[in-house]
C-alpha cells in the first residue's frame, strides 16, 4: 500500500469513534467542522464545496450516506460508485480530514454525538438543516455554502445519459 493510500485510509473512521474525535477538538478549542452527503460522483461543485467547509475551521469531518441510504433519497439506480469507493476518493482530498460513514436517512443522531462546532451545508439547504438545533444548542454555528452553478451529480448523470461528451459543464 503506497503512502497517499495509507493517509487516506487514515482518514476514514468508524462511527463508534467520532465521540472522542469530537470531544478531542473540543478540549483542545479547535474548530471541528461537519458537513454531509451522497458525494456520489466527485465534480467540480463538491470540491469548492468541501473546500469551502474546510474554510471554516481546523479540520473537517465528512458524513458520508451509506448505499442504502442513498437509495432511498435518490432512486435504485443510485449510488454510482459504492459507500466504500466514495470514502476513499473523499478522503484523498486535502481539505478532508475525516469520513465517516452514516446508515440513517439524516445525520442529525451523528451530529449529536460528534457535536461539532461548525455544520457546513449547501445553501440550496436554507430551508432544512439536518442536525441545526443540536450544533446551535451546544454553542456552533451553521454556515450556508455557496454553489457552483451548474455542477451537480444529477446534471453529470443526466448527460452522461443524454451521450454528451462535454459532461462536466
Amino acid at each position: 500500500m503506497g503512502r497517499l493510500q495509507r493517509m487516506a485510509n487514515d482518514k476514514m473512521v468508524a462511527r463508534a469513534g467520532v465521540k472522542a474525535i469530537g470531544a478531542r477538538f473540543k478540549q483542545a478549542g479547535q474548530t471541528l467542522v461537519f458537513t454531509n452527503g451522497c458525494f456520489d460522483i466527485l465534480h467540480a461543485g463538491h470540491v469548492s464545496y468541501l473546500e469551502f467547509a474546510r474554510q471554516q475551521g481546523d479540520a473537517l469531518m465528512v458524513g458520508l450516506n451509506a448505499d442504502a441510504s442513498v437509495r432511498r433519497a435518490k432512486g435504485a439506480d443510485r449510488p454510482i460508485n459504492t459507500e466504500t469507493d466514495r470514502a476513499r476518493v473523499l478522503a484523498a482530498l486535502e481539505c478532508v480530514d475525516y469520513v465517516v460513514v452514516f446508515a440513517e436517512d439524516e445525520p442529525a443522531t451523528l451530529i449529536g454525538e460528534l457535536l461539532p462546532a461548525v455544520l457546513v451545508k449547501g445553501e440550496d439547504w436554507a430551508h432544512f438543516v439536518s442536525g441545526r438545533e443540536i450544533v446551535e444548542a451546544h454553542g456552533g454555528r451553521v454556515v450556508l455554502a455557496p454553489l457552483v452553478a451548474g455542477r451537480s451529480t444529477t446534471n453529470v448523470l443526466t448527460k452522461i445519459r443524454a451521450g454528451d461528451k462535454d459532461a462536466e459543464s
